[in-house]
């Protein structure tokens, strides 16, 4: 098994890094700005919701799914751009896939809430 150059695990490390991530990309991404602005307007409407706590939830937990995917299309983009700066159709690929994994979970999650709606409110 080849070793690679990795450090050996290291939790607060590990933990700092990750908040380094966050912080870049809060820096350079206006997409993940707009998917935080709608995880807090959301999270105030759900507060407000005359449903079950067990709903609100479900709905709290599954808008965390779009900036998931945003934080993952973002590292796709900062690797792409890394190993090229020309137009390259392979390239265009790897970040429609990442544009595509966002519009997956925007959609998943919004039909998450749409049957969870129905449910508590008892259309179904």
């Amino acid at each position: 098994m080849a070793k690679f150059n990795k450090p050996r695990f290291a939790p607060i490390a590990n933990s700092l890094y990750a908040i380094e991530g966050l912080r870049e990309i809060w820096r350079h991404e206006t997409s993940i700005k707009v998917h935080v602005a709608a995880f807090i307007v959301f999270t105030v409407m759900i507060y407000f919701l005359p449903i079950a706590i067990g709903y609100k939830l479900y709905m709290f937990f599954s808008m965390f799914i779009p900036v998931m995917a945003e934080l993952v299309n973002s590292a796709i983009e900062r690797v792409v751009d890394l190993v090229t700066t020309d137009y390259n159709v392979m390239a265009k690929h790897a970040k429609d896939a990442g544009s595509a994994l966002v519009f997956v979970a925007l959609v998943s999650t919004f039909f998450s809430w749409v049957a969870v709606l129905l449910l508590a409110f008892e259309i179904l």
